[in-house]
């Protein structure tokens, strides 16, 4: 266990093949002592892998797939499915996106939890984020949220289009055009 923390912690790779000191542990191979009377026990040197060093084994691409979610306060998902209304320029340079929550589960656990810090639209892909989110009360108790995602370019327009296509299947949405 104490090796796998030093590796975690020690210093980027650098080109120099000084040895490597971390947490101020020293690695020294030695032979190890024992006892037993059979054939000697050697262990393999241990070898910390250096920028320039190529694996002789195939590398394996590990994609994990993350149940796409919607987060006012991070770590917290959000239960309630929101409506969505999409607008776009004429020119499909840019648009935005408008999520209106009524009754959201954040206000249930916003006491235990924390405070609402954003909205993040989370996926395999990474998060989208926008803080732009006004909270809605009626006779003073919260009533919904409405948050709006801002879409700059095509690029972004096209990266907020396969979240929505993941979160709609994940929680059985369908696009209604008007």
């Amino acid at each position: 266990m104490a090796t796998l923390q030093s590796l975690a912690f020690s210093p980027p790779c650098s080109h120099s093949h000084q040895p490597r000191f971390a947490l101020g542990m020293t690695f020294v191979h030695q032979k190890p002592r024992s006892t037993f009377s059979g054939q000697p026990l050697y262990l393999p040197r241990l070898h910390i892998s250096s920028c320039t060093q190529t694996r002789k084994t195939p590398s394996r691409l590990t994609i994990m797939m993350v149940k796409p979610s919607i987060q006012f306060i991070q770590g917290t998902d959000e239960q309630t499915v929101p409506d969505v209304r999409l607008t776009k320029s004429r020119d499909g340079t840019n648009g935005m996106a408008i999520f209106n929550f009524s009754q959201p589960s954040v206000f249930d656990s916003s006491q235990e939890v924390g405070d609402i810090t954003g909205f993040y639209m989370i996926d395999e892909e990474g998060v989208l984020q926008s803080v732009d989110v006004n909270a809605k009360f009626v006779n003073g108790k919260p009533a919904g949220i409405e948050a709006k995602y801002i879409m700059r370019n095509p690029r972004e327009w096209d990266r907020f289009m396969r979240f929505m296509e993941r979160y709609a299947n994940a929680n059985g949405l369908a696009f209604v055009k008007k």
